[in-house]
C-alpha cells in the first residue's frame, strides 16, 4: 500500500462541513465507548457488543428528535467510527494498546469515510480536485501526482489547515543499485545531528529552538487576555481564540520543518547507501535528562530510525542496529583504548595513542567495525506496559491471555 496526503483548499462553508463531520465522529466514538462500559460485563465478545451498539445507534438514537442533526451528515462517518472503535478494543485485548479513551475537541479533528460499496472504488484524476465519497468534490492546494484509485479517505485538521489522506494499492520499486555499496555507519548527536563514517554529516535545523522565541513573544503579548478556564466556568474571549490559533500555527510550522528535514535526509541516505548501520539509542532514557530533553526531542532520533527502517523495503537497503551498550564514543578508533568521555568534550583525545579526532566521527568508525551484538532493524510493535499483572480478558470471553 502507498499513502498520499494532500492539503485541501476549502472555503468557509466547506470548513464548517468538515468541522461538523469531525464532531459527529467524536460524538459517535464517545457514545460507543460510554455504552460499551455499561455492557462490558455481559457475556459475549467485544466485536458482537460493538455490532449491537451500532444497531442501537442506527435504529433508535438516529431516530430520536434531539439527534435528528445526525441524519443531515454522512452515514459513512459513524460506520467507520464504530469500526475504528472495534479495532481499538482488539488492540487492547491483544496487549498492543491502551483501553480506548473519550475523545476531546482539543485533541484534534479527524474522521474517515469510504465508498459505500466495497466493490466500487473512486477514480482520482491527476488534477487539483478530489472527489470524496458522500461529501462531494473539493479543491486541493497541489494536484494529485498521478491517476489512481482509492476507497478510504481520512480528513484531518492541523492548526487551521485541513488535509485528506488516502491509500492506493501500489508499491515502490526499489532501485537496482546504490552509489555506495560499502557499509556506512551513522552516529546521531545533538550538536551535529548525523555524522557518517565516510566523513559526511547532516545538521539539524533545530526548529523548536528557533520557534521558542516566537512562542515566548506571542504568549507575553497576550498575557492579559481572558484565555478561559473550564474549571472556573470562564469562557475564552474571541481574542483568546485568535491567540490559540496563532500558537497552533507556530507549533504546526515547527513540526513540518522537522518532518521535512527527516524525510529528505532519510530518503537521501537510503538512495545513496546500500548498507546502513545505526546505534540502538535509548531515546526514552536520554530524554529523562532534563538538560538534554528539549534538544533530543527537537532532533527526532527515534523518528529518524523509524523512517530508515521502513524505507529499507522501498529502496532496497539493509539497516542494522548496534547494541546500545557498545562503548563507541569511549573507544579509540585507532588503538582501541577505552577512556571516559564527558558530553562537553567534542574532540576525542586518545590517552594511549595521542590521537585527536572528532568525537562523533570516532564513534561512527567504531560502530562500522563492530562485529558483535548487531541485529537487523525491523518494525517494532511494543506491548503496552501494565502496572498490574492482570490478564486482559473480557468478561464472558473464552479467550484468555495469561501473563507470567
Amino acid at each position: 500500500m502507498y499513502a498520499i496526503k494532500l492539503e485541501l483548499k476549502l472555503n468557509n462553508k466547506e470548513r464548517t462541513l468538515m468541522a461538523r463531520h469531525s464532531g459527529y465522529a467524536r460524538f459517535c466514538y464517545n457514545y460507543a465507548l460510554a455504552l460499551y462500559q455499561e455492557v462490558k460485563s455481559l457475556p459475549g465478545g467485544s466485536s458482537k457488543k460493538v455490532a449491537a451498539i451500532e444497531r442501537v445507534f442506527t435504529n433508535h438514537v438516529k431516530k430520536m428528535p434531539e439527534y435528528q442533526w445526525t441524519n443531515t451528515l454522512s452515514s459513512r462517518v459513524y460506520k467507520m467510527t464504530f469500526r475504528h472503535f472495534n479495532e481499538a478494543l482488539s488492540r487492547f485485548f491483544k496487549g498492543l494498546g491502551e483501553f480506548p479513551k473519550f475523545k476531546r475537541k482539543k485533541d484534534g479533528d479527524s474522521f474517515t469515510v469510504d465508498a459505500a460499496d466495497w466493490n466500487h472504488s473512486v477514480l482520482l484524476a491527476a488534477n487539483k480536485s478530489i472527489k470524496i465519497p458522500t461529501l462531494g468534490t473539493f479543491r486541493l492546494k497541489e494536484s494529485i501526482p498521478f491517476p489512481c484509485v482509492a476507497q478510504t479517505f481520512t480528513i484531518s485538521r492541523t492548526a487551521d489547515k485541513w488535509y485528506v489522506s488516502f491509500a492506493i494499492k501500489a508499491e515502490k520499486i526499489p532501485p537496482l543499485f546504490h552509489a555506495v555499496s560499502e557499509a556506512v555507519v551513522i552516529d546521531l548527536g545533538v550538536s551535529t545531528f548525523a555524522t557518517l563514517s565516510d566523513g559526511n554529516s547532516y545538521e539539524s535545523p533545530r526548529p523548536l529552538k528557533k520557534a521558542k522565541t516566537k512562542l515566548s513573544k506571542e504568549q507575553w503579548r497576550n498575557r492579559q487576555k481572558q484565555l478561559g478556564n473550564r474549571t472556573l466556568g470562564i469562557k475564552a474571549s474571541k481574542n483568546a481564540h485568535k491567540h490559540y490559533r496563532r500558537i497552533a500555527k507556530i507549533h504546526a510550522k515547527t513540526a513540518n520543518k522537522r518532518r521535512d528535514f527527516l524525510q529528505k535526509t532519510t530518503t537521501e541516505i537510503s538512495q545513496k547507501y546500500a548498507h546502513i548501520r545505526i546505534e540502538d539509542l535509548n531515546v526514552s532514557g536520554m530524554i529523562a535528562n532534563h538538560k538534554l530533553a528539549a534538544a533530543i526531542s527537537d532532533c527526532g532520533f527515534y523518528e529518524f530510525r523509524r523512517q530508515l527502517t521502513y524505507k529499507s523495503e522501498m529502496y532496497g537497503t539493509k539497516v542494522e542496529l548496534v547494541d546500545r551498550w557498545f562503548p563507541s564514543s569511549k573507544t579509540c578508533s585507532n588503538c582501541g583504548h577505552v577512556q571516559s568521555m564527558p558530553l562537553k568534550e567534542r574532540v576525542f583525545n586518545c590517552g594511549g595513542y595521542n590521537l585527536l579526532i572528532n568525537r562523533d566521527l570516532n564513534a561512527a568508525i567504531n560502530l562500522s567495525r563492530c562485529s558483535e551484538k548487531v541485529r537487523l532493524a525491523q518494525s517494532e510493535v511494543t506491548p503496552v506496559d501494565k502496572k498490574e499483572p492482570t490478564p486482559l480478558v473480557e468478561a464472558g470471553s473464552e479467550r484468555q491471555i495469561c501473563r507470567r
